[in-house]
């Protein structure tokens, strides 16, 4: 347990100068969110009800540079608990704001909750949403944007303006009665995406649009697009008319610039891609279209939005831009491989990415992740290795705080280099060994493209493949200039892999980002941890902590150094991990 005495004080001195000195470049940015469940911010012209931050949806930008301190005060006017994670957000030495089920209590109906972060060593696109209860299904979700100090060169001309766009599929259906079906005996053919937003618009033309996205420009300049995929199932091909996309960062990685005409984005994924205005004055066709999926006789499925040249007058018309065979695998495979991380660039440190690589690497330890759909109890689950993960009322990273886990998680309990022999639930927890070198290889029994997230790290996507990963498969690993990104795809009946340095000690998710499958149970947790001390290592839980499961909040007051609530609804744990009585 990380409890701080008399001892420590020297330790927590040393770290109080290393977090002034970070702050030095760096600002507060304050953010008070109102979360709503709300009837008039309609995507469409259908009665639906959406999840909106302040009355936006999508909700509002983050906008911030490296190292700069957010403070994010939600208050949850939903009818239900409620979490926000920041995804591609590394939290450093800091996972008790990663705001997901293993790591932090949930923010009650009618309560308010602050979470503060920093953006450490990092730039790049992202973006957030809520993590628990098939939120995401309904919206919350929003852009995230880290940009460079001033002294750290961007390696591209400075465009004219960016753009974010979130693309995504999305349900008619309301959230709640979407999730009533999930894990049901009627769940095989059940909520299966009904359109593609963009930017939590229609497709142009669409009979039920509302609204389409649209993007005014100028001839002759050059755009950075910051683009997401916030959907829940479909990856998706992007292309715009007559315009070509130079490709430069992914979720906080400067890329080797390479010209497409088409980007494969898959779920949970960000890009930046460059889109220069050197057609004549009209409106195009800005396209994303899902794969391995026929869009014949759908158009609902084709997610449409205009390229308007200012001096157009002229509505954009003719048929859409050609993009790739959406069942062609092999196209987004060899794509997948060109996406290479620039060893000359420097990112968030003057030095450049390359200086960080993984040629001469030692492996500290293996994961072998199996994600799969299984029968439990004659119920249909996702799982990680035969494993369905158990969400448990408890956070891990609370329980592992108080009592080094006891009652809440056993550490190890689940093999993580095979196959469970038989189906099961379970809170499947694994050590990763801190500072050492692990290597993840993801494989997929399914029929669709999958895509994994890990929290905390930014991982080297070094091989893709077909078929079943084999050892002597690491002599094709690209341990050269591999891309660094947090979310990576995994093609059916296939396999990725990706190597990560566990120095971020903390409770991390690795997860699903196919909303199903992650509500289902395709998840686990990764324990790194550091016995040392050094608050320098880990930080302390924060003053606002809340308190849940075998905890009790209600008899913890609120430290006398603590801020007040800006509604005086705020649980605060102070320094108390107290059992409720059972």
């Amino acid at each position: 347990m990380a409890f701080f005495g008399c001892s420590s004080v020297i330790f927590i001195y040393a770290t109080l100068i290393a977090v002034l000195l970070a702050r030095s470049n760096a600002i507060d940015v304050f953010h008070e969110w109102h979360v709503t469940l709300d009837t008039t911010v309609k995507p469409l012209n259908v009665n639906q009800t959406v999840i909106a931050i302040n009355g936006l949806f999508p909700g509002p930008l983050i906008n911030v540079t490296t190292n700069d301190l957010v403070h994010v005060n939600v208050f949850n006017n939903l009818d239900e608990p409620l979490l926000f994670t920041w995804h591609g957000i590394q939290q450093r030495l800091n996972s008790w704001q990663d705001g997901v089920s293993g790591t932090n209590c949930p923010i009650l109906p009618g309560t308010n909750w602050t979470y503060v972060f920093q953006t450490k060593d990092q730039i790049g696109s992202f973006f957030y949403y809520p993590s628990i209860n098939f939120q995401k299904a309904a919206g919350g979700f929003g852009p995230i944007r880290i940009n460079n100090r001033d002294v750290i060169a961007v390696p591209f001309p400075k465009p004219e303006a960016e753009f974010d766009l979130l693309i995504g599929d999305w349900s008619y259906e309301y959230y709640k009665t979407s999730r009533s079906m999930l894990g049901t005996k009627d769940m095989p053919n059940y909520a299966n995406p009904d359109i593609i937003l963009m930017n939590g618009k229609g497709p142009y033309g669409h009979p039920l649009s509302k609204a389409f996205e649209s993007f005014t420009v100028t001839q002759g300049k050059t755009y950075r697009f910051r683009i997401s995929n916030v959907g829940n199932a479909l990856s998706f091909n992007f292309r715009i008319q007559n315009h070509q996309l130079v490709l430069v960062e992914t979720e906080g990685s400067y890329t080797t610039q390479i010209t497409l005409d088409s980007l494969d984005v898959h779920v949970g994924q960000s890009y930046s891609v460059l889109v220069t205005t050197n057609q004549s004055e009209a409106d195009y066709y800005i396209v994303s279209t899902p794969k391995l999926t026929s869009t014949i006789g759908s158009s609902s499925l084709v997610g449409i939005g205009v390229l308007h040249y200012s001096n157009s007058r002229a509505k954009v018309t003719g048929p859409l831009p050609n993009g790739p065979d959406p069942f062609d695998l092999e196209f987004s495979l060899n794509q997948a491989k060109s996406i290479r991380w620039s060893l000359k660039t420097g990112a968030a440190r003057p030095n450049p990415q390359g200086s960080f690589n993984v040629t001469n690497v030692t492996l500290s330890q293996t994961f072998i992740l199996q994600g799969s759909l299984e029968q439990i109890r004659g119920l249909p689950r996702y799982t990680v290795n035969n494993v369905s993960y158990l969400t448990n009322d408890t956070p891990l990273k609370l329980a592992d705080y108080c009592v080094d886990g006891a009652g809440v998680y056993q550490l190890d309990a689940f093999p993580h280099q095979s196959v469970n022999a038989n189906a099961l639930d379970g809170v499947s927890v694994v050590s990763g060994i801190h500072k050492g070198w692990a290597e993840f290889i993801f494989k997929n029994s399914l029929d669709v493209i999958d895509s994994w997230h890990l929290d905390g790290f930014g991982f080297f996507v070094v091989g893709f493949g077909k078929g079943d990963w084999r050892p002597e498969l690491r002599n094709i690993y690209n341990l050269v200039d591999p891309v660094v990104r947090s979310t990576v795809q995994v093609y059916p009946k296939g396999w990725t892999a990706v190597y990560a340095f566990l120095d971020n000690p903390g409770m991390w998710n690795l997860r699903s980002q196919i909303l199903k499958h992650w509500y289902l149970g395709q998840e686990l947790y990764i324990r790194v941890h550091d016995n040392d001390p050094n608050p320098a290592k880990e930080r302390p839980p924060p003053e606002n902590l809340l308190m849940c499961g075998i905890f009790d909040s209600s008899r913890a007051p609120a430290p006398a150094s603590a801020p007040s609530p800006a509604n005086g609804t705020d649980r605060y744990l102070g320094t108390s991990c107290n059992l409720v009585k059972k």
